[in-house]
């Protein structure tokens, strides 16, 4: 394929799709139910090179697609639906790992490539995973993360409801220094994920 892996991947919200039916306006290849029986609260599809390659469907919290929905990495995609993330490798139809990430709702996916981290931005915790699917820690606050992630050279920014930051060392997650109120502003919308 000569097109760059942007312009072949596209993730979609299918809010009325129905697992295991043959009414559904589109037919993916695979199908991911991660609900547990439960009623979804959010279904994605991904659509690689215009076939609709895989849905997935979760009972966590409800996710929207959005900018930070999808993160692409070499041959791999990593797609965040209600409180997972799933992973699959360019070129095959079923996921490499699926992993609950967030006892609440994954809001979106980062990556610092300075740091070679894939970061979590949950509504409960801001966390750091593994290219195989592994937490490496995770790390929560006082109220839910919902004013935005912001990468830093030196450390993970997160701001809470109430306005509060914190500031999460790369390797460890834990606080590079004392967390403070938010003064001024919320982070810039467009170097932060807002709750969809």
């Amino acid at each position: 394929m000569t097109r760059d892996l942007a312009d072949r991947v596209k993730l979609v919200n299918e809010p009325t799709y129905s697992f295991g039916s043959t009414d559904n306006s589109r037919r993916y290849d695979t199908e991911v139910d991660l609900t547990d029986g439960c009623q979804p609260s959010s279904i994605h599809g991904l659509i690689i090179d215009d076939r609709p390659t895989l849905v997935i469907g979760d009972s966590g919290g409800a996710s929207g697609v959005h900018e930070h929905s999808l993160l692409l990495l070499e041959s791999r995609v990593y797609i965040a639906v209600g409180a997972h993330i799933v992973c699959l490798t360019l070129g095959n139809q079923e996921p490499d790992w699926t992993l609950e990430i967030d006892d609440a709702t994954c809001f979106g996916l980062y990556y610092a490539p300075e740091h070679d981290a894939l970061i979590s931005h949950g509504e409960l915790d801001i966390a750091r995973f593994s290219r195989s699917g592994e937490v490496l820690w995770s790390e929560g606050g006082a109220d839910i993360f919902s004013e935005g992630v912001l990468l830093h050279d030196d450390c993970i920014e997160a701001v809470d409801f109430n306005h509060r930051s914190y500031f999460f060392d790369y390797a460890t997650g834990e606080s590079t220094r004392h967390n403070k109120a938010w003064v001024g502003n919320p982070l810039p919308r467009s170097e932060s994920e807002i709750e969809p």
